[in-house]
């Protein structure tokens, strides 16, 4: 019988990290004979989607440092304090054959421990500009998979795969066509179609960029799926009111139908989002958010608009410029082509697996 692998899984925070993590997850159980244990952050969003998916979950209560309100940090250590003696425990008590970090705050003291234990450690660094707690982990780390092209900038390059990012399974596994997904939403079948993703909570630039333009959009011929976060609804509905071919919502349930419908998407510019876009060949406006370390978001969107493959807004210029940018670029069926060519070329597919490929080849080296 096969021998029985204890796999620990690090990460989260966002669905960014989520969603890779669970891809990871299942092509294990699928190739492996394993116990898979997930750490993730008290009160994040993966205390509730990892048990969702069938996987048990410890938290840790570790939070991430206050760059604009540095007296706050005296909470933040004493939580990572907490969280480093948590973590060892953890990794005691579990014994695992491997330690997996897909990032997320969470995964540097589980990580750590993991390396002071000689347990084998593997990074998925999902963004084009490596996080501080990775570059921190890389020097004791096996393997670290990546998404994107020159990252021996942050990571000793012997230790780099180049894999991309793992995606939901359920956005390929559809045969949907444009019509079809447009008439899901009840929308005409045969007009071109903006969808604008705010994200969960709702990115506040993007939301009042729509706000301000909408009327401009449904006059030029377009329909529009306004993704608005749990914060913009009303303010939406009030925006949206009277106009025809406009669906708000602030949660999509069913994103394969929601990218099937799209002639451009309007998104903010997280690693997973880019990665699910190249994969499907959706040409996209992408909006970075400030709010993020190290402005990675911006390095993400650069990386695809300098090859034409995306559009990048500043957030700081959204306001007075991202209607326009919808419509310059919904209305240019050759620019639309284009951007679609070259968005597919960057495509990194089946990622999961060549993850797992990654990580059978550090626990079974001799196969």
């Amino acid at each position: 019988m096969a021998k029985k692998y204890k796999i620990l899984i690090s990460g989260g925070g966002t669905g960014g990290h989520i969603f890779p993590a669970l891809s990871i997850a299942n092509a294990l159980k699928s190739r492996l004979n394993a116990d898979i244990l997930f750490v993730g952050a008290d009160n994040r969003m993966e205390m509730e989607r990892v048990p969702a998916a069938g996987y048990p979950i410890k938290g840790l209560p570790v939070a991430g440092f206050d760059r604009k309100n540095l007296l706050k940090n005296i909470g933040v250590l004493i939580k990572l304090g907490k969280s480093i003696r948590m973590a060892r425990n953890i990794i005691r008590d579990f014994q695992p054959d491997i330690a997996i970090g897909v990032g997320g705050y969470c995964s540097g003291p589980t990580l750590k421990a993991a390396q002071r234990k000689g347990i084998p450690t593997l990074i998925q660094e999902q963004n084009s500009y490596a996080g501080v707690t990775n570059k921190l982990l890389a020097a004791k780390a096996r393997k670290i998979c990546v998404a994107y092209h020159d990252m021996e900038r942050f990571f000793p390059a012997d230790k780099i795969v180049l894999t991309g990012n793992p995606i939901r399974k359920d956005l390929l596994d559809h045969s949907m066509s444009k019509g079809e997904a447009r008439r899901r939403f009840g929308l005409d079948p045969n007009k071109p179609t903006v969808l604008v993703i705010g994200g969960s909570l709702g990115a506040l630039t993007v939301n009042e960029s729509l706000e301000k333009g909408l009327r401009r959009l449904v006059d030029a011929g377009l329909q529009v799926i306004w993704q608005t976060g749990k914060n913009f609804g009303d303010r939406a509905k009030a925006a949206a009111k009277g106009l025809k071919g406009v669906v708000v919502t602030p949660f999509i349930s069913d994103m394969s139908a929601a990218y099937a419908a799209a002639t451009l998407v309007a998104s903010r510019a997280g690693a997973g989002s880019i990665s699910e876009l190249e994969v499907l060949g959706l040409p996209v406006i992408l909006i970075p958010s400030p709010n993020v370390a190290e402005d990675h978001q911006t390095k993400n969107a650069m990386a695809l608009s300098t090859r034409g493959a995306a559009v990048l807004v500043r957030d700081a210029d959204a306001r007075e410029t991202l209607v326009d940018e919808i419509l310059r670029v919904a209305t240019d069926a050759d620019l639309l082509k284009s951007m679609s060519r070259e968005i597919s070329a960057l495509a990194l597919r089946d990622s999961d697996e060549k993850i797992v490929d990654e990580i059978v080849s550090i626990l079974e080296p001799q196969k």
